[in-house]
């Protein structure tokens, strides 16, 4: 049996950057993937749907995702060829807390171990879902041609991409979801606005509303957009010790570190805390850290997202009601992209911001969160999830300059 410093199971985001990062840091590292590299993130999830996004057509999307995905993929490819990585391709599967066997019979020992298995999707147990013309993300992706008539149930982030997305290329789109509105992790204020401005580009949404049967679906394509769940299955993780949590995950610490298994940790989607790829990629960067006995200050507090709609979204720390739920003093400060300059000449005059500040004696002017829909409100949010990391007061925020003519300038002062 051969023995290595680290073992890996699974090169997406978290796998691959967990792996480059260690072997830069003079650790021998073995990943095992059974798929292709990138994982979920970069071959049928982040990086196709918003290659479709910046597509105009269906057919220019399919062969920018024909040309796109390999790209990236080939780059992986490279940073996986590092000579302290080796990339095993096959099955992995545990032997014991510190072995690691192949479909291939390749069997590696280590002291440390990551899981970095990713997700799959979540299917509703719904009468007719194994009717062929009912698909998830992955499979809509694969499709040839453009569906006249596309049904989604769920609106979450997966399910309102792809609403925005083929209601752009022509089809004609329905959205069903059992909650009273879409978006849940988002702001409910601008969770709504952001669905009002969807339903004026004619797509129909179905809330509060349970689906119980395909074929009740009048529909030549349905997207079952209900989620994803961690990806344990044939790991054997029984002989590593391991238990799953009572909703599939693995449970872990704030290293990353599984419970009460030492040497091995789960990072991604895997472990289910944020289910975003580049949470992936920082839990990777903790696990590692920690395998190295080295701190640092990366705060998994702050994570800011976001929903490549159309206008996008996006968010960073708690929504309104969950600060009231938490009895945390504050103010919101609002601002809209029909006042900014650059929105108008742009012509993209949908969107409005929230910025939360503390009102608290302790934390005056403190920034809390922010959550917003509009164009690049991603970039926007991406700017307060800075300032936040950092600490920084509404009064800081006034004294920093912005560029005119800029989005940005919806975050300068006064708010309304």
């Amino acid at each position: 049996m051969n023995r290595t410093d680290l073992i890996i199971i699974g090169a997406g985001p978290g796998g691959y950057r967990a792996a480059e990062y260690a072997a830069k840091q003079g650790l021998k590292v073995v990943v095992f993937e059974e798929g292709e590299v990138g994982g979920t993130c970069l071959n049928v999830g982040c990086i196709p749907t918003k290659t479709y996004v910046h597509s105009a057509t269906f057919a220019e999307a399919r062969q920018r995702l024909a040309e796109v995905v390999p790209q990236l993929r080939q780059g992986v490819e490279g940073i996986l060829s590092h000579p302290n990585i080796t990339l095993i391709r096959g099955k992995a599967c545990f032997a014991d807390a510190t072995t690691v066997c192949s479909v291939c019979g390749d069997t590696i020992g280590a002291e440390n171990i990551i899981i970095a298995t990713g997700s799959e999707t979540k299917w509703l147990p719904i009468a007719g879902k194994d009717n062929p013309r009912v698909v998830d993300s992955t499979e809509l992706l694969r499709l040839d041609s453009l569906p006249r008539r596309l049904a989604i149930i769920g609106a979450g982030v997966i399910g309102m991409e792809f609403a925005s997305i083929f209601n752009r290329f022509g089809s004609e789109v329905t959205v069903i979801e059992y909650l009273k509105e879409c978006l849940p992790a988002l702001d409910s204020d601008i969770a709504k606005r952001l669905r009002k401005t969807l339903e004026k580009r004619g797509i129909n949404f179905k809330m509060k509303t349970a689906v119980k049967d395909i074929a009740d679906i009048d529909a030549d394509v349905v997207l079952m957009a209900t989620g994803r769940k961690p990806r344990t299955e044939g790991l054997n993780l029984e002989a590593a010790g391991i238990t799953l949590a009572a909703n599939g995950t693995i449970p872990v610490d704030d290293n990353f570190q599984i419970v009460n298994r030492q040497s091995l940790y789960a990072i991604g989607d895997v472990n289910g805390r944020q289910m975003l790829a580049h949470a992936a990629e920082m839990q990777a960067v903790r696990a590692v850290n920690h395998i190295l006995h080295r701190q640092d200050g990366i705060r998994f507090d702050i994570m800011p997202a976001a929903i490549f709609t159309s206008p996008e979204a996006a968010c960073v720390g708690p929504t309104e009601d969950q600060l009231k739920e938490q009895g945390i003093a504050n103010e919101c400060r609002k601002s809209f992209w029909r006042a900014n300059g650059k929105a108008l000449a742009m012509g993209q005059t949908e969107g409005m911001l929230k910025l939360f500040v503390s009102s608290s004696e302790q934390t005056p002017g403190l920034i809390l969160g922010c959550h917003a829909f509009g164009a690049h409100a991603a970039d926007i949010v991406q700017e307060v999830s800075v300032l936040m990391c950092k600490h920084t007061t509404i009064a800081e925020l006034s004294d920093m300059v912005h560029i005119h003519p800029t989005l940005s300038e919806i975050l300068k002062p006064p708010f309304v």
